[in-house]
């Protein structure tokens, strides 16, 4: 230590002052901390701690110079543990206070506070998630841990610190709460309140924030056109929910996107021509006039101008023509009116004698003059020897089901001639130009005729598919047409061809992807694409096309167009359901999942459904399918989601079938609203001690515009699922599939995935093993004479009522009322629609049961005579 004689004389009598003091420290878990302090001039310097002196022993005493001031300087060093700081309770902290002494005095140095450093795990208060609308202000709360040192917060969104100073949006209070000023869609993610000091740090649960977006109407659209050209008739306009779209769970528009309104359109005015005016003066020239006006009516609102002429001249009599005296130039002029007159006259014989040669040169080489008939048009059957003349003379047997033609029928197209036809008919005749028929049913090769139809001009777009088409060649007889498993036919009835017709007719089903109809707006195609014909036959009454359409048949929430393919390949609508007009060549029964149209024009045509408001749904199938066979630990489970038509659930059969797959559970209807939502599958309650899903999300999506517009024939996802172990075979879920922002749809799948190895069975796929084609009367229920003798009797009208028109109300088709009375035979075309819709359920008795029930008393009723009505 210093003595009072060892200072330098000059700073003998200072005082000490304290060049380092000692500051508060924390102890961090067991490390000891150390508290510092220095002094000059000082002859002792100790520390004191809770008011005790520490033991001389534990301090450490350096001693140096100042080199700047020559004095003499004391550093005094002491470490401070975790039990000394413990052994003090109560409220009082421990604290150390460095004393200096000198000669002259003793100074104090200020008191360090030594404290045990923590941070303890929960939060007293932790951000909560929130949806909040977009531009809305958002408050996260945050109270951290309790803590010495107090614990500084940052907040982190999806694990990236929030930066006020770069992002000025955001603003963290003095109590740590965060505030988002105006919620943007970039906000949207998870958020987390982050505390920390020199013990540890601490995060809170996060809080996810959703930012979601209110849907908004676009604007009206203009008003469309008015649908009809003269009179009364309704226009439309339609707006979106873009403005904005909804986003993040907004909500939807309230409100229809599409609005109706009767219109009146001003009917065109056609011109009329007013009186002709009195004969004018005959004139010097010998000539007099009279005219006349297109103003009676004069044409208006794209009328059409009048047809004709306005002035009309005529030559006067030489009574009324001017005397005028005739000079050489008159006598000229006759002269050369006479020589044209003789050189026209020889002209003309020229003329007739050529013809009249040409004519003879005709009738010498051509025996048949129906080699000149060109084009597709229906033709007689003429046999092309003697020997055969017989067989289209026979008449078969109309009492019985079946007609059997023992020959072949030979169209004319076999007739040689001295003439080349550069415009033969639109189908090639057959091989060797016949075709023969047994017991009613067509024997021909549909390869052949598929191959041979598609080298005509206008059929080069028709599919090669033999499997989906099908063709028959029919006479006044009729028959039908039907594609396995499609639900689509075609009913020739009776008398539809013409006596002393055949025609080969043809019914085929399109792909979809191959043959793409515009689509604008709300609308999405119905049913499948059908082609029937050829085009341009000429049929006496309408057959009917049965179709399969998917739509859920309220026409409240629909406009239902039927469109058709022209020659250029353009399509037209040809018409629209609810305002058929009977003079139309279309008309259409929609039923509750059957379309049954009535046309005498062929041709390829679609239905086309535009929906009239959000309540609009279309009928989906959802059909699942497996591997047969799984050795390994994956375990695929495909989803299809397809139009609900049997065109296309057969295609799907098909193709699983050639992939080895097999159907898993009974395929499901589901009702896909015009909503704009995507459709949503998930899987759930699997076994989870035997199987997981190996997906990243927790549902699959399919999105709202691919299912509508209906171009793809078929959409599908697959679940891929894990098994734990190879010895587990059992699986059992809920395949759950909802619209968003809708209902959904729960189906429980419990199955053996080694049991059942059977690949797709044919059962969904010989449904209907009926013939393709059937002509005469094996085609119809209804024998031909029972058939007459039922439309003699019901065709003309009752006093009390027992004809057609009641018919027609016990069969529940009194809607078409109007249609049937619109053709000569009501009775006929009830028939007709009776067969389409029983051929393969139809029971005749039950028939026979509806007549008797008309007020028919005799039991045999089909032998009525017809005066007894």
């Amino acid at each position: 230590l210093y003595n009072r004689s060892t200072l330098p004389a000059a700073f003998s009598d200072l005082l000490p002052h304290f060049l380092v003091e000692p500051e508060d420290e924390y102890i961090v878990k067991n490390k000891p901390v150390t508290l510092t302090c220095r002094s000059t001039p000082a002859t002792q310097i100790y520390f004191k701690c809770n008011g005790e002196w520490v033991h001389q022993d534990d301090h450490l005493i350096e001693r140096t110079v100042d080199p700047a001031t020559a004095l003499p300087v004391m550093q005094v060093t002491i470490d401070i543990t975790r039990q000394q700081v413990e052994k003090i309770f109560g409220l009082d902290e421990y604290w150390c206070q460095c004393v200096a002494w000198s000669t002259t005095g003793t100074q104090k140095s200020q008191k360090a506070y030594i404290r045990i450093a923590y941070l303890r795990k929960n939060f007293e208060e932790e951000p909560q998630g929130k949806e909040v609308a977009l531009d809305q202000e958002v408050l996260l709360r945050c109270h951290p841990p309790e803590g010495v040192p107090q614990a500084e917060v940052e907040w982190q969104r999806n694990e990236d610190v929030v930066n006020p100073v770069s992002d000025p949006n955001f603003f963290i209070t003095a109590d740590h709460n965060l505030v988002i000023k105006k919620a943007r869609l970039a906000d949207t993610g998870n958020y987390t309140c982050v505390a920390k000091n020199i013990v540890a740090r601490r995060k809170s649960t996060s809080a996810t924030v959703l930012v979601y977006v209110n849907g908004g109407w676009s604007t009206w659209t203009t008003w469309s056109s008015c649908s009809a050209v003269c009179g009364r008739g309704w226009q439309k306009r339609s707006r979106s929910c873009t403005n904005p779209t909804p986003l993040n769970g907004g909500t939807s528009c309230e409100g229809q996107n599409v609005q109706k309104s009767a219109c009146v359109a001003t009917c065109p005015v056609d011109g009329g021509w007013s009186e002709w005016s009195k004969w004018s003066a005959c004139g010097a020239d010998c000539s007099m006039w009279r005219s006349r006006e297109c103003t009676q009516p004069s044409p208006g609102t794209g009328g059409k101008e009048c047809q004709g002429l306005d002035l009309q001249s005529l030559n006067c009599t030489s009574e009324q023509c001017p005397q005028t005296v005739s000079g050489a130039e008159d006598v000229a002029l006759y002269v050369g009116m006479v020589a044209v007159a003789l050189c026209l006259t020889l002209l003309l014989i020229v003329v007739v004698l050529v013809y009249r040669r040409k004519k003879e040169g005709l009738d010498a080489d051509v025996a048949d003059s129906s080699i000149l008939t060109t084009g597709f048009q229906p033709m007689g059957i003429k046999p092309s020897k003697p020997g055969n003349s017989h067989l289209l003379t026979i008449q078969p047997d109309l009492t019985t089901t079946t007609t059997s033609y023992q020959g072949t029928l030979r169209s004319r197209h076999d007739a040689t001639g001295k003439f080349s036809m550069t415009n033969g008919p639109l189908l090639d005749p057959l091989p060797n130009g016949s075709h023969t028929l047994h017991n009613g049913k067509l024997n021909s090769d549909p390869a052949e005729f598929v191959s041979r139809l598609s080298t005509q001009s206008y059929f080069k777009t028709l599919p090669r598919d033999v499997a989906n088409t099908s063709y028959g060649t029919f006479n006044f007889l009729g028959g039908r047409l039907t594609i396995p498993n499609t639900g689509i036919s075609l009913l020739i009835p009776p008398e539809a061809i013409p006596r002393g017709k055949i025609y080969e007719i043809y019914l085929t089903v399109q792909r979809k992807e191959d043959l793409r109809l515009p689509l604008a707006g709300c609308q999405t195609l119905l049913s499948p694409v059908v082609s029937c014909g050829p085009p341009g036959v000429v049929l006496s009454r309408p057959v009917i096309l049965s179709m399969d359409h998917c739509s859920d048949a309220c026409l409240d929430n629909w406009a239902v167009r039927l469109k058709k393919q022209n020659y250029e390949g353009a399509w037209e609508d040809v018409l629209l359901m609810g305002e058929e007009l009977v003079s139309e060549p279309y008309y259409c029964q929609l039923e509750a999942e059957t379309c049954r149209l009535f046309t005498e024009q062929l041709g390829t045509l679609a239905l086309v459904g535009e929906s009239l408001h959000m309540g609009a749904a279309k009928r989906l199938r959802l059909v699942l399918f497996s591997d047969a066979y799984c050795s390994t630990l994956e375990y695929n489970i495909r989803v299809y989601c397809m139009d609900d038509t049997q065109d296309v659930f057969k295609e799907v059969m098909q193709m699983e079938r050639q992939l080895g797959g097999r159907l898993i559970d009974e395929p499901h209807v589901l009702l896909f609203k015009d909503s704009y939502h995507n459709l949503r599958l998930s899987i759930h309650d699997m076994p989870q001690a035997h199987w997981r899903s190996k997906l990243l999300a927790g549902y699959q999506e399919i999105p709202f515009y691919h299912i509508w517009n209906g171009s793809q024939r078929y959409l599908h996802c697959t679940f891929t699922l894990e098994r734990l172990s190879l010895s587990t075979c059992e699986l059992t879920c809920q395949l759950c599939v909802w619209q968003v922002e809708g209902e959904g749809q729960s189906f429980s799948l419990d199955f053996n995935i080694a049991k059942d190895t059977r690949a797709v069975d044919s059962e969904f796929l010989l449904m209907d093993s009926n013939a393709t084609a059937l002509a005469g009367p094996s085609a119809f229920q209804i024998p031909y004479l029972i058939r007459q003798k039922i439309c003699s009797s019901l065709d003309a009208p009752c006093p009390n009522g027992s004809d057609w028109r009641m018919l027609a109300q016990r069969l529940k088709l009194e809607r078409h009322m109007s249609f049937f009375a619109s053709k000569a035979s009501p009775t006929s075309v009830i028939l007709d629609l009776w067969e389409a819709q029983h051929f393969h359920s139809g029971n005749i008795n039950q028939l026979a049961t509806v007549m008797a029930d008309i007020g028919k008393q005799e039991a045999m009723i089909f032998l009525v005579s017809d005066g007894e009505c």
